[in-house]
C-alpha cells in the first residue's frame, strides 16, 4: 500500500473515464460503487496511518520538473488525513442521496472529477502541484452549477470562478517568490512546503507573501468581506452541488491557512491575528443577522454556513494548539453537519419543488423521521452539548480566549444568533397546523434518503461524545505545526536563512 495516497487521488478521475462507458442506467450504481471503494481506501489508510507519528506518513515524490524543483509530492499527516477521509465520505453520500435526473451521467461524471482534484489538494505537497488541483477544482464545480442550477445559474457559476480564480492567481504569485526566495537562499529551485518550512523570512517578506496567500484562501473559504459569491452558489447550486461546496470546498481555505501560512509566516500569522479575528466576527454576526432575514430555507443555511467558517478562522488564528486543533474538528462537524441541512433541503425540494419558507408547516406531523433528522441537524448545528458541533466550537474559543477574552466572550455570545435564526426556521417549517394543502400528501423520507442520512446523524452524536479518535492524532500534528512557529518566531533575521531540519523534527 506505498502508493496508496496516488490510488486516492487518481481512482476517481479513472473511474469517471470509465464512466462514459457505462450505461445511463447503470451510472449511479456505478458511481455509488466507486466513491464506496475510495470512502474503504480512506479508511484502510486511517487503519495504517500511526497516530503516535506527528509527521508526515506514505510519502511519494515523482520528479515533474526537476530543474525547476517541481515535483509530485503527497504526504498526510493527522491535519489532512481526516479531511480526506471527510471527502471520501461525503462524496459517497451524497451519490446516495442524489435525486437529480436530467443528464445525471455527465453530472455524476463532474462528481467524480471534482472527488479527485479535492483529495489531491488535501494531500500535494508540493505548492505548484497543489496550486494545479487547487485550480482544477473549480472547473467540475463551475460545470456542475451551470448546468444544473436554477434560473440563475450562469451568473452564480462565473461569480463564483470569477472570484476564486482571482485570489489564486495573487496566490501563484505568492508561491512562485516564495521559490525564487529558496532558490536565492539555497542555490537550489523548490516548491516543496516541507522545504520552505525550513526558511526563515524577514518580517517585511513575510507580511507582503501572508497577504498574497490570504487572499486566495480567505475568497475560498469565504471570509467577509469575499462571502458574496457563496449564497448565489449555493442557492443556484443543485443539491449535490451544495452538499460537497459546503461539505468540502469551503474547509480547502481554511485548511490552506492551516498548512501554508500559519507554518511559513508565523510573526506575519501572529502580527493579522486580531483584524482577522475581528472580520471573522463580523462574519459570524453579520451573516447570523442576514440568516435571520431570508424567506428561502436554502439561504439561511448558506449564511449560516458563512457564519460558522469564521469561527473555523478565529480557533485557527489563536495559533495555539487547542484553537487550530479545534478549528480541524470543526471542519470536519462542519462539513457532516452543513452537508446535511443541504441534503435535507433538497428532499423536501425533491417533494414540493420549493424552498420558500412560507410555504411550509406542521411538517413535523406528515413527515416525523424527517422532522427528527432535521432537528437533530439543526442542533448540533447550533452547537449544542454531545453532538458533534460543540467540540469543535469550544476548542476554537477556548484556544482564542487565551489571545483576546473579550473577543472570544464575544463571540460566544453571537454564536447565540445562529441558534435563534435556526430555531425560528424549524418552528416555521415543522410546528403548527398544516396550512398548505399539498404538504398533507407529502411521503416520509425513506429509502436511499435514510441511507444517506441515518450515517451522518449516527457521526453526529458519536462524535459528539467521543471525539478521542480524531483529536488525538489532530492535535499530535498539530503541536509539530505550533512548534514550528515558535521556533521560527524566535529567530527573527533581516535577510532569508535556512534553520535545520533537527530544529523542528525530523520528518519521516
Amino acid at each position: 500500500m506505498e502508493h496508496i495516497l496516488s490510488i486516492l487521488i487518481f481512482f476517481p478521475a479513472v473511474a469517471a473515464l470509465i464512466g462514459f462507458m457505462v450505461s445511463k442506467e447503470s451510472i449511479r450504481a456505478y458511481a455509488i460503487a466507486v466513491t464506496a471503494i475510495e470512502f474503504m481506501l480512506s479508511m484502510i489508510l486511517w487503519y495504517m496511518f500511526d497516530a503516535q507519528n506527528a509527521g508526515m506518513q506514505f510519502m511519494q515524490m515523482i520528479e515533474l520538473i526537476p530543474s525547476y524543483g517541481i515535483n509530485y509530492l503527497v504526504a498526510v499527516d493527522g491535519i489532512s488525513l481526516f479531511l480526506v477521509i471527510l471527502t471520501t465520505f461525503m462524496t459517497m453520500i451524497s451519490l446516495i442521496g442524489l435525486t437529480e435526473k436530467r443528464d445525471l451521467k455527465n453530472l455524476v461524471i463532474s462528481v467524480l472529477f471534482l472527488e479527485m482534484t479535492m483529495v489531491a489538494v488535501f494531500l500535494c505537497l508540493d505548492a505548484i502541484v497543489f496550486y494545479l488541483f487547487w485550480e482544477l477544482s473549480l472547473v467540475p464545480m463551475l460545470y456542475i452549477i451551470g448546468a444544473w442550477g436554477g434560473k440563475l445559474r450562469i451568473y452564480a457559476s462565473i461569480k463564483f470562478f470569477l472570484y476564486t480564480f482571482t485570489g489564486s492567481l495573487v496566490m501563484l504569485v505568492g508561491m512562485l517568490y516564495l521559490g525564487f526566495v529558496y532558490y536565492q537562499t539555497t542555490g537550489n529551485w523548490s516548491f516543496s512546503i516541507l522545504d520552505w518550512n525550513m526558511l526563515l523570512l524577514p518580517f517585511d517578506m513575510q507580511m507582503w507573501l501572508f497577504v498574497a496567500f490570504f487572499l486566495g484562501f480567505a475568497i475560498k473559504v469565504p471570509m467577509v468581506p469575499f462571502h458574496t459569491w457563496l449564497p448565489y452558489a449555493h442557492g443556484q447550486a443543485p443539491t449535490i452541488g451544495s452538499v460537497i461546496l459546503a461539505a468540502v470546498l469551503l474547509k480547502m481555505g481554511t485548511y490552506g491557512f492551516v498548512r501554508f501560512s500559519l507554518p511559513l509566516f508565523p510573526d506575519a500569522s501572529a502580527f493579522f491575528t486580531i483584524p482577522i479575528a475581528i472580520l471573522a466576527l463580523i462574519a459570524i454576526v453579520y451573516t447570523a443577522m442576514v440568516a435571520y432575514a431570508q424567506e428561502d430555507m436554502k439561504q439561511v443555511i448558506a449564511y449560516s454556513s458563512v457564519s460558522h467558517m469564521g469561527v473555523i478562522i478565529l480557533g485557527i488564528f489563536a495559533l495555539n494548539v487547542e484553537g487550530i486543533g479545534g478549528a480541524i474538528f470543526l471542519m470536519i462537524s462542519h462539513g457532516i453537519v452543513s452537508g446535511a441541512l443541504f441534503m435535507l433541503v433538497g428532499v423536501i425540494y425533491d417533494r414540493r419543488h420549493t424552498k420558500m419558507i412560507a410555504e411550509f408547516g406542521g411538517l413535523a406531523s406528515v413527515m416525523p423521521r424527517y422532522a427528527t433528522i432535521f432537528g437533530i441537524m439543526l442542533m448540533a448545528s447550533v452547537g449544542l452539548p454531545l453532538t458533534i458541533g460543540f467540540v469543535g466550537e469550544f476548542l476554537s474559543l477556548l484556544g482564542f480566549f487565551k489571545v483576546s477574552p473579550i473577543i472570544t466572550l464575544i463571540a460566544g455570545l453571537t454564536i447565540i444568533l445562529g441558534a435563534v435564526y435556526m430555531l425560528v426556521l424549524y418552528k416555521r417549517s415543522f410546528f403548527g397546523p398544516i396550512t398548505n394543502e399539498e404538504n398533507k400528501k407529502l411521503t416520509d423520507a425513506k429509502g436511499r434518503e435514510l441511507v444517506a442520512l441515518v450515517p451522518l446523524v449516527a457521526l453526529v452524536i458519536i462524535l459528539g461524545i467521543y471525539p478521542k479518535p480524531i483529536l488525538d492524532p489532530v492535535n499530535k500534528s498539530v503541536t509539530q505545526l505550533v512548534e514550528v512557529m515558535k521556533i521560527k518566531a524566535i529567530k527573527p533575521v533581516t535577510k532569508t536563512k535556512l534553520i535545520s531540519a533537527n530544529s523542528i523534527g525530523e520528518v519521516k
